[in-house]
């Protein structure tokens, strides 16, 4: 069974940083272009960064640049979000994610374009 299992969410304070990891079991993330996504109550599943397949590309979305980043480690079949500098307004329920979809040498932030997903794991930034 194709799995994506998230971990590593919590509570922390403004300016803190967190390091979310996702396992990937089933399936080999070597194939996949993979992303990070977020969402609130109330408004619609966001991306916040995706890795092409080859790892050679990466996007991430302007409220994001510079404190995030996005990496995965094939010997674990693991991916990762690093979230430096953590804001209040990055509270939200994070989701792992891996598209089957071809992008050549990017990725895509869409939504629809993943396949398979992460139950999501709460972060919290607050003092």
């Amino acid at each position: 069974q194709l799995q994506l299992v998230e971990s590593g969410g919590g509570l922390v304070q403004p300016g803190g940083s967190l390091r979310l990891s996702c396992a990937a079991s089933g399936f080999s993330l070597d194939y996949y272009a993979i992303g990070w996504f977020r969402q609130v109550p109330g408004k619609e599943r966001e991306g916040v960064s995706c890795l092409s397949v080859r790892g050679g590309w990466t996007s991430y979305a302007d409220s994001v640049k510079g404190r995030f980043t996005i990496s995965k480690d094939k010997a674990k079949n693991t991916m990762y979000l690093q979230m430096n500098s953590l804001k209040p307004e990055d509270t939200a329920v994070y989701y792992c994610a891996a598209s089957s979809t071809s992008f050549g040498s990017s990725c895509s932030r869409g939504v629809s374009a993943y396949n398979y997903w992460g139950q999501g794991t709460q972060v919290t930034v607050s003092s």
